[in-house]
């Protein structure tokens, strides 16, 4: 961990255990009667100068025990062959996020789509003699190579989401376990393969289908002969939606080895442990499939709202099923400096199974918003793209807000209620800029 990091770990800390104490500790602040804004100049000016500004325009709206973006967020980049720019968050097994404003396109690069493996993955991938086989409650068994796949049914192209359930895990106070994501265990790449629910259809699915279960070539961490590192499934509704895909190609070319070559299933709108990686094998089952990381706590929910740090009993969890609202400002990069006050704010919005309607921008901590634009959803499970021009009134330190609408009404919350886990943090997302 560099020394940023360990600066950011200990500020984080010290907010957790009290925000009042902490804004007084560290920059000297006491806010008004109703928590908001300055109370003290001296604090608004140490603020500012630790933020490298001489003035912080709008602070009357900043809410007490907020830790500025410019100084919440590290990303400190390492290398994968295929890879740029990425964050690793452990190595055994591997797993990067991407900065956001890496993530700055409509359909993200191969080189710049984040990395979750759960296990150790396959190390010689044979596209050509690689098989996936249908079973347990079909009419027909199938075994299927890639060639196979092509041959006998559709092949389809279409961008989709892809996102780790647990992205944003670090911003949950108290700090819940599992790989610490920020903003960038998302991407939008553009997937072809045929669909799943064609292939299903081909071996006849049974009446008392339930769900399925997904096998795939990674192996446990352990080592140990026959333990899976992940085994996920969806029920059987969700699995004959026309929009899942078996997917044999990424952008164009062959699935990235990380990202899970020769053959994974693209699942848009649920969590990215649905879509399976090295897939060799769906099994239909007649009950809610019981495979790794499918019981006790994995990718659930408590079922109702729960305090910070309460203890929840296994059997008060929900599976996890469609994802929430979201958005990503890809640009500017967060700390970003700039001369010219007028700025093009641009990012990604998306939601499960919905689609967006709107994005809105604040410079001004929320007080007041602008409209973004807001591009239109290429297909069921893409992103949209959004950007808005906002000026800045004088120079100083601003934070960039981001809160995007689905077509449901539902819009992105300032912050979410904390689950042990540290799941579906649709949080809305800012960035840092000074203005000079």
């Amino acid at each position: 961990m560099n020394d940023k990091s360990k600066e950011t770990a200990g500020l984080h800390a010290l907010y957790e255990d009290d925000p009042v104490t902490a804004d007084l500790k560290v920059f000297g602040r006491v806010a008004n009667q109703d928590r908001r804004g300055f109370l003290r100049g001296a604090g608004l000016t140490s603020m500012a100068a630790l933020l490298g500004v001489s003035f912080i325009p709008y602070h009357r709206n900043m809410p007490q025990g907020l830790i500025p973006a410019a100084m919440a967020d590290d990303t400190t980049p390492f290398s994968i062959e295929g890879k740029e720019g990425l964050t690793i968050l452990n190595d055994r097994p591997v797993n990067a996020e991407t900065p956001a404003h890496l993530l700055d396109d409509a359909v993200t690069p191969t080189s710049r789509h984040f990395i979750r493996n759960n296990g150790i993955p396959p190390v010689v991938v044979d596209a050509d003699s690689w098989q996936l086989s249908i079973d347990g409650l079909v009419e027909k068994p199938l075994t299927l190579s890639i060639k196979d796949l092509r041959d006998k049914f559709e092949v389809v192209t279409r961008p989709v989401v892809v996102e780790c359930g647990g992205n944003g895990r670090a911003a949950f106070d108290p700090p819940a376990s599992g790989n610490q994501w920020t903003y960038g265990a998302v991407a939008c790449a553009e997937w072809t393969g045929v669909r799943l629910a064609d292939v299903l259809q081909a071996a006849g699915v049974q009446s008392g289908a339930v769900y399925t279960a997904h096998h795939s070539a990674d192996k446990h961490l352990s080592g140990q002969a026959g333990k899976e590192a992940i085994s996920r499934g969806v029920p059987i509704a969700k699995a004959m939606d026309p929009n899942n895909l078996l997917a044999f190609a990424m952008n164009g070319q062959p699935i990235h080895p990380m990202n899970g070559a020769p053959l994974r299933l693209i699942i848009p709108g649920w969590p990215g442990s649905c879509s399976q990686k090295w897939l060799q094998r769906i099994n239909i089952r007649d009950q809610v499939h019981d495979g790794a990381k499918m019981t006790g706590t994995a990718y659930r929910v408590p079922r109702h709202p729960v305090a910070a740090g309460e203890k929840v009993a296994k059997e008060d969890f929900l599976i996890i099923e469609r994802m929430p609202v979201k958005s990503l400002i890809t640009h500017p990069a967060t700390g970003t400096a700039l001369s010219d006050r007028s700025l093009e704010v641009r990012g990604n919005a998306w939601s499960g199974e919905r689609k967006i309607t709107r994005v809105d921008i604040s410079i001004d901590f929320g007080a007041t918003w602008i409209t973004a634009e807001l591009g239109d959803q290429p297909n069921f499970g893409a992103w949209q793209r959004f950007k808005a021009q906002v000026m800045f009134p004088e120079p100083g330190y601003y934070e960039v807000w981001a809160k995007a609408t689905d077509d449901m009404g539902v819009s992105q919350p300032f912050g979410i209620a904390w689950n042990p886990k540290g799941y579906l943090n649709n949080s809305m997302h800012r960035v840092a800029v000074r203005v000079s």
